[in-house]
């Protein structure tokens, strides 16, 4: 059992100001001293982005479809380490979760939604409710998420785009009546607007000291406006954690590798990661080195393996081409390659025209429509990280298309029929997400096969179904 002070920051709805209120929140607290613990309800990538900015620690993400109900009290007390609170960001709204085709019938509900996780957290709940256009109203909304699912403990709200201060009293007085606490009030504000685009945020590294004013202006707009010291008083209402924290050479075991470089793309094209992942690596044997394909013409030295995440190479699809250098370097490659989503975009012969690595005989396009969601997926072939009739929980979120050029068979099976990706002894790569929490032996496999592997120079033939 450890204390730790924690409070989940939720909304009735997306579009509320989650996402201002908790990384103001997190700034906010840094700011007076605190060691704040940052993490996000759900897979999103980008906010974490914000949340580090804020806080100083890296954003991890709390998500019990993605890595199981088991692990999330244990990744709370991981990312928590020497924290004096924890601020976790909800997703959705309150009570939506994982369901529909992707998930199946029988784990609906509120699976992963921000209210099961604040349920395995026993953590308090602070409501972000956006008030335009309502006054009174807005206590019998809150009512009715107060008493929709009891086990939930709802200790208050702040009130957002609040039109004046007549406008905050109306809203005020009609929670009082009902015993509802107030944690704060933020007025209509553009202080602490960020921009987005086709994925929702634009993340914090690609902004660079926009994104830090951005993070500065959501803590001050946070500290003039909302209780802090109430917040934290809510926070440290929550009973101790229970349970030990996760580790990840608990998780992987014994070492099976020694010091084996693993290149794994960051920079602006490739942002998508959670931190577990390279924590893995490293617990495995592995030693993570980051690279950025958009302005280094070479591969780490020394490079075993390579990983691609997630990410938006169709913004940078230009700069990550004319990079000739590196992309005949990732060609020749002899090691294994793991690549999600972006990683496989820039694996692909083309992207909307311009050309990639060629690691995949397939042409990557954009399109207008937006694939989202969680996935149920099967192993249909061995791959270097999967075995055949192995399942994952994993999601997709992107809007980008891959043509094969061939027949190369998928690498995964969706449990709503779709099939993804491209797999062989030296290759996985798909548009699926996977957090490696969930699955630690992605990293044993990865740095087993990566340990003999040549290195960066030799290569091998492609085939059409992918690297063999």
């Amino acid at each position: 059992m450890s204390e730790l002070p924690r409070l989940v920051v939720a909304a009735p709805s997306s579009g509320a100001g989650k996402t201002t209120v908790a990384t103001g929140l997190m700034a906010a607290l840094t700011a007076k001293g605190f060691a704040v613990s940052p993490h996000k309800v759900g897979p999103d990538y980008i906010d974490p982005g914000y949340h580090a900015l804020a806080s100083g620690r890296p954003g991890r993400n709390l998500d019990p479809w993605l890595a199981g109900e088991e692990l999330i009290v244990p990744l709370l007390a991981h990312g928590a380490a020497g924290a004096d609170i924890a601020v976790i960001e909800g997703v959705m709204g309150l009570f939506d979760g994982a369901a529909g085709p992707g998930v199946g019938a029988s784990r609906g509900g509120d699976l992963a939604s921000t209210a099961h996780v604040a349920r395995l957290l026993d953590a308090p709940v602070v409501l972000v409710i956006d008030v335009s256009g309502q006054g009174r109203s807005v206590a019998a909304l809150v009512h009715g998420f107060m008493s929709y699912d009891t086990r939930v403990r709802v200790g208050g709200v702040i009130l957002n785009r609040v039109g004046s201060p007549r406008h905050e009293r109306i809203c005020r007085d009609a929670l009082d009546e009902m015993g509802i606490a107030v944690f704060g009030a933020i007025p209509r504000s553009e202080v602490a607007v960020t921009p987005s685009r086709h994925l929702g945020l634009i993340p914090p590294a690609e902004r660079s000291a926009q994104a830090v004013d951005a993070v500065a202006g959501m803590g001050e707009l946070v500290a003039a406006t909302c209780d802090l010291e109430a917040l934290v008083r809510l926070a440290r209402s929550a009973s101790p954690l229970a349970g030990p924290a996760w580790s990840a050479r608990q998780a992987v075991g014994d070492p099976v590798g020694a010091d084996v470089v693993v290149a794994v793309a960051g920079g602006k094209a490739f942002t998508f990661g959670y931190a577990e992942q390279a924590e893995l690596i490293e617990a495995a044997g592995g030693t993570v080195a980051v690279f950025d394909p958009l302005s280094e013409e070479s591969l780490p030295a020394g490079a075993r393996a390579l990983v691609l995440p997630g990410g938006f190479p169709e913004v940078y699809a230009a700069e990550l081409s004319a990079n000739e250098p590196l992309r005949r370097q990732v060609a020749a490659f002899g090691g294994p390659i793991v690549a999600e989503c972006a990683g496989l975009l820039y694996l692909c012969r083309e992207l909307d025209g311009r050309p990639m690595c060629g690691v995949v005989d397939a042409t990557a396009a954009m399109t207008g429509k937006l694939t989202l969601g969680y996935r149920s997926a099967v192993a249909v072939r061995d791959s270097v990280l999967t075995r055949e009739g192995e399942r994952y929980h994993g999601h997709e979120f992107h809007r980008t298309r891959v043509t094969p050029s061939g027949e190369a068979g998928p690498l995964y099976r969706w449990r709503d029929g779709g099939a993804d990706g491209y797999g062989g002894p030296k290759l996985a790569a798909s548009y699926l997400h996977l957090h490696w929490a969930g699955s630690p032996e992605l990293a044993t496999r990865l740095v087993s096969g990566a340990g003999n592997a040549p290195g960066p120079a030799a290569g091998r033939e492609l085939s059409q179904h992918g690297r063999t």
